[in-house]
């Protein structure tokens, strides 16, 4: 801890290690050459003239680190001290202040931070052309310049942005020294952010003897997660229906980069966060994409390669297509209001009744927002699944597992406000893609993300027809296969709505619900 301490017209640090009282008096005395043994003649006061002695010294410090009058009687000081006072002087008067940590120097003006004493050029350097580049970076740099300070979600975002960087440059183990010059950088940059009461100030971001920080908290939640993808990976899911790898399917675009080209467009996108841009680098790098997910070696690394799925909407749609037409891409949207919805209801009431599905099926009819349950376009959807139930695929005896059942792995609801992330870190077991829908109710729902890979793909639109068609695609985008409890309900959509390999049957189908596939096409 450092204490400043004005005696006489001359201001010094004291630095304490050890925060007593009989410690401060002594440094007190060696700072300003006072005598040792003058100490019990030495008095200390607090603002408002209370005398604070060794017993509550520590805590006075902690608590109120304002000034603090320490009075020393004159005589026998002799001439060394005797410039400092007049003649009339009975006392001495020495006023110290502990100095400010970061979040109080933040709201007193005309305050200066205690800087590094050796400030590393290069790693300020560093993080500021880390943060002036990257999306989000300037609102940080801006926050701190207004306040001084970093709110707690500030500095989390500046920490995955930074460790994001770290690892995208040296891996996910970098080396120590790499993360010591990251965590100079941060308080060189921002020096309120540095610690005080530490040995070099920037521990608290990384400290090399124990290893910890914020930082390398952050690289041990990379490294968590990276292995975690790869025994979780879509890349390793069992290929039960869908477009699986290795098929030929028409790619409409004819633009071929060179190796360097693609290069440079793949580190552009990485750090782009222009919509316009991003959009263009993808589609100039839809081949290598495409090869690269048809690839089972490679396709886990599609979201490491372009983390743009991750934060831009309106990429899947891009990428289908391109991967087909125009024509093949507006089928599922075009269809539904006009025809596919009111078939699906019909078809439905000749289903056998139960509970769930008269509730699906009065939603679905309703004009208005419900109370409970999905919206009216959602509940025709799952009334679908419902008349396409899954298959017996691998089971000894059909029906196994029932069309309620199934619902779950087409779409799940995440009430508004509770973490994304906190759901991706619960998953635990390989599943092929799914809706993740996020709203206040089930009827209504702000947000869709497409779940693939432990990973959120946010959906471009925000309505259930239209977060359905991206998931369909996404399957063909990233080359996946259809869970094998919706296998009979995404091969309907496939062959008879988006007209893709229609040569293909519906498996394990009963007669009845064949022909009301051949009606409906």
């Amino acid at each position: 801890m450092l204490l400043r301490v004005l005696f006489g017209g001359e201001q010094k640090y004291v630095r304490l290690s050890d925060l007593t009282f009989d410690a401060f008096m002594k440094e007190v005395c060696l700072k300003f050459n006072i005598p040792e043994g003058r100490q019990l003649d030495m008095k200390v006061f607090d603002q408002s003239d209370t005398e604070v002695d060794a017993e509550v010294f520590e805590e006075i410090v902690k608590g109120s680190p304002g000034t603090f009058r320490v009075m020393l009687s004159n005589e026998e000081l002799g001439a060394s001290l005797s410039s400092s006072s007049s003649p009339s002087d009975d006392t001495i008067v020495l006023n110290f202040t502990m100095c400010d940590p970061p979040e109080e120097a933040a709201t007193t003006e005309g305050r200066q931070p205690k800087r590094p004493c050796h400030i590393n050029y290069e790693a300020n350097a560093l993080i500021e052309k880390i943060l002036t580049t990257k999306p989000g970076g300037e609102h940080i740099i801006q926050e701190y310049a207004k306040t001084k300070s970093l709110t707690d979600a500030t500095r989390r975002q500046m920490i995955n942005i930074l460790a994001a960087e770290m690892t995208e440059t040296h891996g996910t183990s970098p080396p120590k020294s790499v993360r010591v010059t990251y965590a100079q950088g941060i308080v060189a940059l921002f020096p309120y952010l540095e610690d005080p009461y530490s040995q070099h100030g920037y521990e608290h971001y990384y400290d090399p003897e124990s290893g910890s920080g914020y930082l390398a908290w952050r690289l041990k939640t990379i490294q968590r997660k990276a292995a975690e993808e790869r025994s979780v990976s879509v890349s390793k899911s069992p290929k039960i229906g869908g477009p699986g790898r290795g098929r030929s399917r028409p790619l409409t675009t004819e633009t071929v980069l060179s190796d360097e080209d693609v290069k440079a467009a793949i580190a552009l996108l990485r750090h782009s966060a222009d919509e316009e841009t991003i959009c263009e680098k993808m589609k100039a790098t839809f081949i290598y994409r495409h090869s690269m997910v048809s690839d089972d070696k490679n396709a886990a690394d599609v979201f490491i390669v372009f983390p743009r799925f991750l934060d831009t909407p309106g990429l899947i749609e891009q990428d289908f297509r391109l991967l087909f037409d125009e024509v093949t891409a507006n089928k599922f949207l075009e269809r539904w209001p006009i025809d596919l919805k009111s078939k699906i209801l019909k078809e439905s009431h000749g289903l056998v009744s139960t509970s769930e599905l008269l509730e699906l099926m009065c939603n679905a009819e309703s004009a208005t927002e419900v109370e409970n349950g999905w919206d009216s376009d959602m509940s025709a959807i799952l009334l679908l699944l419902h008349l396409l139930p899954p298959s017996a695929q691998g089971r000894k005896r059909p029906g196994k597992m029932s069309a309620p059942q199934a619902v779950d792995d087409l779409i799940k609801f995440l009430k508004a406000g509770t973490s994304v992330q906190q759901h991706l870190d619960n998953i635990t077991r390989s599943s092929q893609p799914y809706l993740l829908a996020q709203g206040p109710t089930r009827s209504s729902i702000h947000t869709f993300f497409i779940v693939i890979d432990k990973h959120a793909l946010p959906c471009k639109v925000t309505g259930s027809v239209g977060a359905l068609d991206e998931l369909f695609k996404a399957h063909y985008v990233f080359d996946t296969s259809y869970s094998s409890s919706l296998t009979n309900f995404f091969t309907f959509l496939q062959t008879t709505i988006y007209n893709i390999d229609v040569e293909r049957k519906l498996p394990e189908l009963h007669s009845c619900e064949q022909e009301w596939c051949v009606s409906i096409h």
